[in-house]
């Protein structure tokens, strides 16, 4: 008997009312994932968790929602998605692109300029989360780890992901946003999405300079894998006063492009 069917003995724990058997089951899906596995089917987690096949359909569409599960196509299999790396985890299994980023995001990095940081970043609600990053040995401490959120709209790396989407897409997302934010918030939104569009349509990537936060400037492209059908983006910045925005925008930004195409194409 393997581990995972040892633990799927407890998913549904009737004697303890403490004992939340839904979040059980979802768990026990993103368990399911092996060594080297990059996807799995709901005919699989359902092998594999001995769940009935309509409760295992229910758990990887809320999976999906939240950002836990990504699904390669409609009707297709899934991988675990950015939500993962959001909740601690370290790594996400078998994300090849991840492993290649790597190589990209120092070579953007290489230069004169020893303060610069770079980064690969996937979607996540309303959240962009890093799933690989670069930094120079000189560069100032930031806001710069694998599994690190920035927000969707004001930063470079969420607007270069937004622009990857149907305009439709983008305005449902900023509907979402809208609602919850306060009078202010909300023009500052509406702001930043424009700034996205406008910023893609002039220069090819988009910019953040201090609209995230104050001290920080940033400059981001779209990365659309051809094979995969998933949206990254990928980001160069660091702290203003010592990466100005004109050297981002003149140096670092062709060098993200080039990148970008190689790893859309390489995929």
């Amino acid at each position: 008997m393997t581990d995972l069917e040892t633990e799927t003995d407890t998913l549904d724990d009737t004697s303890d009312p403490k004992f939340v058997t839904a979040l059980s089951r979802g768990l026990a899906l993103l368990r399911c994932f092996r060594e080297n596995e990059l996807y799995l089917s709901n005919h699989s987690f359902t092998a594999r968790t001995g769940l009935p096949k309509a409760t295992v359909t229910r758990l990887t569409y809320t999976l999906c929602k939240l950002g836990y599960l990504v699904q390669a196509e409609p009707g297709g299999a899934y991988r675990l998605g950015p939500g993962v790396l959001a909740l601690g985890y370290g790594v996400i299994a078998g994300m090849e692109l991840k492993d290649r980023a790597q190589l990209e995001l120092a070579e953007v990095c290489r230069g004169d300029n020893p303060h610069v940081a770079a980064a690969l970043g996937e979607r996540c609600g309303q959240s962009m989360v890093y799933l690989a990053t670069h930094r120079t040995p000189n560069s100032v401490a930031m806001v710069f780890h694998i599994g690190a959120q920035l927000p969707l709209f004001h930063s470079a790396i969420g607007r270069a992901n937004l622009m990857g989407l149907p305009e439709d897409r983008q305005d449902r997302l900023l509907d979402d946003a809208l609602r919850v934010a306060d009078a202010e918030e909300q023009q500052r939104l509406k702001a930043s999405l424009r700034r996205a569009r406008d910023d893609f349509a002039r220069y090819g990537f988009c910019t953040s300079f201090g609209e995230w936060r104050t001290e920080i400037n940033g400059v981001a492209v779209l990365v659309k894998p051809a094979q995969s059908g998933s949206i990254y983006a990928m980001n160069v910045g660091g702290f203003a006063f010592l990466t100005p925005a004109e050297s981002l925008i003149d140096c670092y930004a062709p060098r993200l492009l080039r990148a970008a195409q190689t790893l859309s194409l390489g995929s």
